[in-house]
């Protein structure tokens, strides 16, 4: 058992890196991922944590700073979202083929333009083919355990790829709800320490890091990259069985609710999920047999485990908190291709809902849930949830 405590999901995260007690932190301040490096400066000012914080002019050079530790030796750890995250790109996507395990957390806002501070998916959605693990967090905390549970995935020498986990911007940053905060004795003892064999400053085991690759082995590099990205699913499960011993929870790729018989099930990330767990509950007090399939582990994606997850449910209904332009929505895309394999597909249809932040409600969910059993489709064009005009 743990102590509850009532914390925003920022504070959630700087709790796990409390607990995670990282060599070093570089960061920025950017809204609404700020309240997570304030908090966590003042462990270190309270000297809870032996940590080394540096304070740098951008983003960019955050990460660059967040890299050079990383590479050095060092579990190096920094935070961010939306432009702070485009600033970053360069070496954001420089990160995963240097083969650093640096965790992030993500706190998910609008990329501008026009300029919004609320939250979208458009800032993570821009970067899921550069090589992070990205996993989804509905709460607090999910927050907290993610974070936990990332380290050990990220570092494991069968992966040695960065991960980030995402949390919905103000409305999980930044709302207070209790979140249970397990023994600190317990947690670093499951998180332990990183191996310093693939440190620069290691002279026994002498390695480069951010060498020139020309034509010739480029492609080599990439599918190692790839290959671990794939060995992501067994470090996960296994990393997930060990904190589940601490915390009584499981961690599965995803989560289903009232999927078993359902008649139509919508696929949503992140703090919607919660508000769809609720209208699902209201339509199933009405008859209705529908359910809920939230991922969690976004990449790697789980295909095979969704595609068996949702092979029996004659509608599915993905809802979207971005776009890609002149293309399917994000999300959507991966469902289609979760179905292609099967013989026998489930009837889908796109929607697109809370940019820039807008709530969506539980009544909006449920008339998501009435256009897909009425057969109302049009699976080639996506829909707008609340769209004026």
């Amino acid at each position: 058992m743990g102590v509850r405590k009532a914390i925003t999901g920022a504070e959630a995260a700087a709790e796990a890196m409390r607990q995670i007690n990282p060599d070093v932190v570089v960061a920025y301040p950017i809204t609404p991922q700020t309240p997570i490096v304030e908090q966590f400066a003042k462990y270190v000012a309270d000297g809870i944590v032996d940590t080394e914080m540096v304070p740098v002019e951008s983003e960019h050079s955050a990460m660059s700073a967040t890299v050079g530790a990383e590479a050095a030796g060092a579990r190096a750890m920094s935070a961010t979202s939306s432009q702070g995250l485009a600033l970053m790109w360069e070496i954001v996507a420089a990160t995963p083929g240097l083969r650093l395990p640096i965790v992030m957390p993500l706190v998910n806002r609008t990329i501008s333009a026009p300029l919004n501070i609320h939250c979208d998916h458009s800032d993570v959605m821009g970067i899921t083919t550069l090589g992070w693990i990205q996993i989804f967090s509905e709460n607090a905390q999910e927050v907290y355990e993610n974070l936990l549970l990332a380290i050990r995935v990220a570092e494991d020498t069968r992966v040695q790829l960065p991960a980030m986990v995402n949390q919905d911007g103000f409305i999980t940053s930044h709302a207070v709800e209790p979140v249970e905060i397990f023994d600190d004795a317990a947690i670093r003892a499951f998180v332990g320490v990183r191996s310093l064999d693939r440190g620069l400053l290691d002279l026994q085991h002498v390695r480069t890091v951010g060498a020139m690759v020309l034509p010739d082995y480029l492609l080599e590099v990439k599918r190692a990259e790839e290959e671990a990205m794939k060995g992501v699913f067994e470090v996960y499960a296994e990393v997930g069985k060990e904190l589940s011993a601490i915390t009584g929870r499981q961690y599965p790729f995803f989560e289903t609710y009232r999927t078993d018989d359902a008649d139509a099930v919508i696929v949503v990330l992140n703090s919607a999920a919660g508000t769809a767990k609720v209208a699902v509950d209201a339509m199933r007090a009405q008859g209705k047999k529908v359910g809920l399939l939230k991922p969690i582990l976004f990449r790697p994606f789980p295909y095979a485990e969704v595609r068996d997850a949702l092979k029996d449910v004659p509608v599915v209904g993905v809802l979207d908190r971005s776009m890609d332009f002149g293309a399917y929505a994000p999300v959507y895309t991966e469902i289609r291709n979760v179905l292609y394999e099967l013989d026998k597909r489930p009837a889908t249809q796109s929607y697109i809902y809370g940019l820039g932040g807008r709530d969506i409600m539980t009544t909006e969910i449920e008339t998501v849930f009435e256009e897909l059993l009425s057969g109302n489709l049009d699976p080639q064009h996506q829909r707008y949830i609340g769209l004026r005009g």
